[in-house]
């Protein structure tokens, strides 16, 4: 009897923390915070799940409209051959046995081509991948490629995403004055577990590129994938990470490894949707203003699960048949998703008029 007690007060502290998070947040009366504890965020993160979904819908509410989802189309422009050895990455020219043929730079017509064709899908921004360990080693002609596709895909009237691997602050600048609206940079995983991830770079390096990318005015789209062979504590680590920059990122995406035959991450287990859902639902609390990214892993969920997932402050999604070289749902089935779930798309270049009040 004496550890049912324990137990169930040790629950209402947990509850406890979790309503003091949604509490601050009700009325838009105080600033976002940027001084998460982790014994705060695991508090948060630890909740009984339909209470998590229930404190973070209503932040969700205070913050969007809840029937709004940004339609993202994701690009590969350079493919395989990538120098890193990222484990789950079916790219990484370390990985022989799952040989991606790499493919060069495609060209700007090519690009804008596809632009064109997810524009009139319904996605409002456009996210180009390079694999490339960083700029620096391309040299400047294929970078300014990639510079005029921003230009021409930002004419068009979509916003522009890349992810192109580390950049110096120069390399920053330049993205900013070709047009573009936002810069990709996973974190991955938690500092602490990411040297079983990859080991051709730091965590510090990828903390670097952010801070030119936020240097250069660039929103930052910042987010970590599940499944990698992390613990609670390491996904409690990265949220943490995530809370506590100086300004939250502007996009989150929560990732679910696919397993891809050849990597070293090929036998891992699928990522249980519940455990997407206390990732989204905890980094919704965490950073109100951020536009949480359903993205990778994807097709494993049905759409009532992806609904939990909307509940639970997901406002933003991938759309397209692949991302990157990762199969995607494609833009009918999202459609009707869509039309089912009464949701509606984010126009480019929109904020949600609830931020008003918060940025005034």
């Amino acid at each position: 009897f004496f550890f049912e007690i324990m137990a169930f007060n040790s629950f209402r502290v947990v509850l406890s923390v979790g309503r003091r998070a949604v509490a601050q947040y009700s009325t838009k009366s105080l600033p976002i915070r940027n001084d998460w504890t982790k014994d705060e965020i695991g508090a948060i993160y630890n909740q009984p799940l339909l209470e998590l979904m229930y404190q973070a819908a209503t932040v969700h509410r205070t913050y969007w409209n809840p029937l709004e989802v940004q339609q993202c189309t994701l690009l590969s422009i350079k493919t395989g051959g990538c120098s890193e050895d990222c484990g789950y990455c079916s790219q990484s020219s370390k990985h022989t046995s799952a040989f991606v043929k790499p493919t060069p730079l495609m060209s700007t017509a090519e690009v804008v081509a596809e632009a064109i064709k997810a524009k009139e899908a319904g996605s409002t921004r456009f996210c180009m991948g390079a694999a490339w360990r960083e700029v620096s080693q391309v040299g400047p002609r294929q970078f300014k490629r990639v510079c005029d596709m921003i230009k021409e895909v930002n004419d068009l009237g979509l916003e522009v995403c890349v992810t192109l691997g580390m950049l110096n602050k120069e390399q920053a600048k330049q993205l900013k004055e070709a047009g573009l609206t936002a810069y990709n940079h996973n974190l991955d995983t938690s500092e602490e577990h990411y040297s079983k991830v990859v080991t051709t770079r730091t965590y510090e390096d990828r903390l670097e590129t952010l801070q030119n990318v936020r240097d250069a005015g660039l929103s930052t789209c910042c987010g970590g994938i599940l499944g990698l062979g992390e613990s609670h504590e390491d996904r409690v680590s990265l949220l943490h990470t995530l809370s506590t920059m100086e300004k939250h990122p502007e996009s989150v995406p929560v990732n679910a490894l696919v397993p891809n035959e050849g990597t070293p991450m090929a036998d891992h287990k699928t990522v249980p949707v519940f455990d997407m859902i206390r990732m989204i639902a905890s980094a919704r609390i965490l950073m109100p203003l951020a536009r949480v990214r359903l993205s990778a892993g994807r097709t494993e969920l049905s759409e009532p699960e992806q609904a939990m997932c909307f509940m639970a402050g997901a406002n933003s999604i991938f759309t397209g048949d692949k991302l990157l070289t990762t199969p995607n749902p494609e833009f009918s089935e999202d459609s009707n998703m869509f039309k089912t779930l009464g949701l509606t798309g984010k126009q480019p270049f929109s904020e949600d008029p609830s931020l008003e009040t918060v940025k005034a």
